[in-house]
């Protein structure tokens, strides 16, 4: 089984880790192509650098599609393109938010999400209330850490991730936390560890989801919202993505 996990950045770096996480988390047998866009933002965070995100995404689903992909991770915690993303592909897309959401209700009445920056928290809330788990999510909580600090080996950022969780262990009182970054995938069971409840990735969480729905034979429903794009011209830079019937 091919699994596609996609970091709708163009930072390498994070790919690489987003890479040993999806290896770690994917059953035998399963191989995992991780990939960047090939243009964009060197990071998400908020809503302009999302909007320039999703046209690498997309070109990269795409030729993920025609290599036999079983389904494709969008590795962003903000689940950037991910409408625009099941429209276009008709195996499964998760998106590693909506994976650890849902993976966090599975083992815990109560979490809450420790993200990056201020900036991120309206984005994740309203992906909470799309996704129906608002009432499961405690509080989202930024620890003010940007997106790349977290590719620094040099940063306080682990630390400072670390007692944003503290804190949220004193006054929210959750019983599990939802890493809020693709950039924090290999801190999960070090801050499990340290803090003695579940810390969820969303990368892993989505990888495993993908190979459920790829084994029971599920794919994406193209009745309503994420029907196959209508052909159509697209003029200018976009040209080359108009879809085609």
């Amino acid at each position: 089984m091919l699994v596609h996990v996609c970091n709708p950045n163009t930072t390498q770096a994070m790919t690489a880790k987003i890479r040993v996480a999806a290896e770690r988390a994917a059953a035998p047998g399963t191989t995992i192509l991780a990939d960047e866009s090939a243009f964009g933002p060197v990071s998400i965070e908020g809503p302009y650098d999302a909007a320039f995100a999703v046209p690498g995404l997309i070109e990269r689903i795409r030729a993920a599609a025609a290599a036999g992909a079983a389904g494709h991770v969008v590795a962003c915690f903000d689940d950037t393109g991910l409408d625009a993303a099941r429209a276009l592909a008709d195996r499964p897309v998760i998106g590693i938010g909506e994976a650890a959401f849902h993976m966090a209700s599975l083992i815990a009445e109560t979490f809450t999400v420790v993200t990056t920056l201020s900036r991120s928290i309206p984005t994740i809330s309203a992906n909470l209330a799309r996704y129906g788990l608002s009432a499961r999510c405690v509080r989202v909580r930024a620890s003010e850490v940007a997106v790349l600090e977290l590719e620094d080996p040099h940063s306080p950022a682990v630390e400072r991730i670390s007692a944003e969780i503290a804190r949220a262990l004193a006054e929210d009182r959750p019983e599990a936390i939802v890493l809020g970054c693709a950039g924090m995938t290999d801190l999960a069971a070090l801050l499990s560890a340290r803090h003695g409840l579940p810390v969820i990735d969303g990368v892993g969480a989505a990888v495993t989801l993908i190979e459920g729905l790829a084994r029971l034979g599920l794919t994406t429903s193209k009745i309503g919202g994420w029907a196959r794009p209508l052909p159509k011209r697209y003029d200018g830079a976009f040209a080359g993505f108009a879809p085609v019937a």
